[in-house]
């Protein structure tokens, strides 16, 4: 006689709970693509027309990534001591806040409200990126780069609509009373504002949360029968590879958190310099605002798109392979973007292939951070690396209005390929303490 094993109840637990957080995650990101895509659209041209200087273009952006720098730690924080939907909620609120901010900087033509505005305009951004670290809490290893990439790739829908939404929202701007350029960020105000009504609604069970005692229940119940069966084991060893986990009390982390730390910093530190300069640069040679919007709306599509592919290319071939061609992608997008001020279409392709290049490096960045990290110090590592992450998007938007208005644009493009070269190396240092799957 035959019997069938039934599933571990946390099994089926961790199961369920990681379904219900994927799907409430996926409908809040929809949303705050849309939020996202006023600043990158129209953040440096808002700039330029306010401040009335080329160089100065890449100052809103990056005041803006400062922000989101000091949201990430903010929202880890929150999250480490209360959960992901508290912290999550909290830092979409605090960007719809900036969106409405901006739109009221624009109206009373004040550049000191502007830039306030834009800093806190930042933790909507923050809370973006911070959100797939929500989607893997719950995913077992060999899945987790793809449950990063569900929660990425739901931003395309709000990325790529929120663009091309340019010119439609600008008209409500104007019959509202607002200057057309902000009316866009009317968009971000009321997206950003609903995104953190559904997390705040419906994130539950808290998948940190949960993750943190399903963690804790599985190390207890594998100790007893891990001594049982090796004597001479350390009781903590992780059942699967022997490997001792990172647990709350020792606070430990395996190799893995600073080279894909270094990963991520790289290529958002390119995609942010090149795509920030990109609609100034296009505005500037003629194009309007419905043609640069259309190329912003194809690299953001690029940006989550491609999460799916990106996730089980991790899975399968590990984060080396991947970040690796996340260096070569950006270096292709340089490259392309330096060949032209008039064709639309090959700036599409060129913001295409830094999109790409950048899903690339932030899911194998991500994965290599997440396995990093145990869920009793998740949050808050995660939080602090992407405030290295945002930080570098910060120096990237200051630094590219300078480097176009001093040297050039083609100059920006080519040489951020360039630099983006330089995640090879960190993948190689990562090779060591993150084991292929």
């Amino acid at each position: 006689m035959t019997t069938t094993a039934p599933v571990p109840p946390a099994v089926g637990t961790r199961a369920r709970a990681q379904r219900r957080a994927l799907t409430v995650l996926f409908a809040a990101q929809v949303l705050s693509g849309a939020g996202l895509a006023a600043g990158v659209v129209n953040g440096a041209l808002l700039a330029q027309d306010m401040l009335g200087s080329t160089s100065l273009a890449g100052l809103l952006g990056a005041l803006a990534t400062a922000g989101a720098a000091l949201a990430a730690a903010v929202v880890g924080r929150l999250s480490d001591a209360y959960g992901r939907r508290p912290g999550l909620a909290a830092g979409y609120l605090t960007g719809a806040v900036g969106s409405a901010g901006v739109v009221a900087a624009a109206v009373a033509g004040s550049s000191a409200l502007l830039f306030a505005a834009m800093v806190v305009y930042g933790a909507g951004t923050a809370t973006n990126l911070l959100a797939r670290y929500a989607g893997a809490d719950l995913a077992t290893p060999a899945y987790r780069a793809r449950a990063v990439s569900t929660v990425l790739v739901a931003t395309t829908l709000g990325g790529v609509a929120g663009p091309n939404l340019a010119v439609p929202a600008g008209d409500l701007g104007v019959a509202l009373g607002v200057p057309r350029l902000s009316g866009l960020f009317l968009v971000s105000a009321a997206a950003y504002g609903v995104a953190a009504l559904v997390l705040a609604v419906w994130l539950r069970p808290d998948p940190l949360l949960l993750a943190r005692e399903l963690d804790e229940a599985e190390h207890a119940a594998a100790a007893p029968a891990a001594a049982a069966g090796d004597p001479d084991r350390e009781p903590n060893a992780d059942t699967a590879t022997g490997a001792k986990p990172s647990s709350g009390r020792s606070g430990r982390r395996r190799p893995g958190v600073l080279p894909g730390a270094l990963v991520m910093v790289v290529t958002q530190l390119v995609m942010v310099s090149i795509m920030t300069m990109t609609p100034v640069h296009m505005h500037d040679n003629g194009h309007g605002t419905a043609a640069s919007g259309l190329v912003i709306a194809v690299h953001i599509g690029a940006m989550y798109l491609p999460a799916p592919l990106s996730g089980w290319l991790v899975d399968r071939r590990g984060p080396l392979v991947v970040a690796v061609a996340a260096g070569l992608a950006m270096l292709a997008a340089g490259l392309v973007a330096a060949t032209t001020a008039e064709s639309t279409a090959v700036f599409a392709v060129a913001l295409a292939l830094l999109g790409l290049g950048w899903s690339l490096g932030l899911v194998s960045g991500t994965a290599m951070v997440t396995d990093a990290v145990a869920p009793a110090t998740r949050a808050r590592t995660q939080g602090l690396v992407d405030v290295a992450i945002s930080a570098a998007g910060a120096g990237g938007g200051l630094a590219s209005g300078a480097v176009v208005a001093g040297a050039g644009y083609p100059l920006l493009t080519v040489g951020g390929g360039i630099l983006a070269l330089a995640v090879v190396p960190a993948a190689v240092a990562a090779s060591g303490g993150v084991s292929r799957r």
